[in-house]
């Protein structure tokens, strides 16, 4: 276990670095960096930041899932899950472009993960939850101008993963995403970084508070 906590590691390094230079150069109208992002616009760039991120992410999969059919997916999700991050925070923008071959990659990779696992329950939950989660987000979307269709297709494939874990997953992960954009927001009004009609992107909230419940095992032992 060990052995495969360090590969993996080393892996989420390397995906990290290509999540990098794929941000960077992906077409936008202005490079979307993390150096931007974290920096401030045309600030620094904080050498090996999303390295260390996926790394870590990529060693709690391998802490949380073991030497199982269902890592892969996990990983997978990690990968595109930085991605999404960076990309939200610097453009407020949550491609389809990577949304959607996420959400289609993880269909695959977890339906694998059932086929070879005898896991039909949890992939059949996976679908119902992605689905769920997406009627929800869609719904608030419509009333609530803060959402975008990006926040609501990121909801499935985080539904979809979530479900895979089991229905409470779904609901402590979709509650923890509010959470932490509500913590982040007050965060940011005390030392006045934004204001009381700024908008924050409520992609990286999804993604941390379903990384949170995801990795809670781990993190809890």
């Amino acid at each position: 276990m060990t052995a495969l906590v360090l590969v993996l590691v080393l892996a989420g390094a390397g995906a990290g670095h290509l999540v990098d230079r794929a941000a960077a150069r992906f077409p936008w109208p202005r490079p979307a960096t993390v150096g931007t992002v974290l920096g401030g616009r045309g600030g620094a760039a904080p050498r090996g930041v999303l390295e260390a991120a996926t790394a870590a992410l990529f060693g709690l999969a391998a802490l949380r899932f073991g030497p199982t059919a269902e890592l892969p997916a996990w990983l997978w999700l990690a990968t595109a899950g930085v991605l999404l991050a960076v990309v939200d925070l610097r453009e407020r923008l949550l491609p389809n472009r990577v949304v959607l071959p996420a959400l289609a990659g993880g269909v695959l990779l977890l339906s694998l993960a059932a086929l070879t696992g005898g896991a039909g329950d949890a992939l059949l939950r996976a679908v119902l939850a992605a689905a769920a989660l997406f009627a929800v987000y869609l719904a608030m979307a419509l009333v609530s101008p803060g959402l975008g269709m990006g926040d609501v297709k990121l909801a499935a494939l985080l539904g979809l993963y979530l479900g895979w874990l089991g229905w409470p997953a779904v609901v402590l992960g979709a509650l923890a995403g509010f959470v932490l954009q509500a913590v982040v927001a007050l965060a940011l009004l005390a030392t006045r970084r934004i204001g009381l009609r700024g908008e924050l992107p409520f992609g990286p909230a999804m993604l941390a508070g379903a990384a949170l419940v995801a990795a809670a095992p781990v993190l809890l032992s």
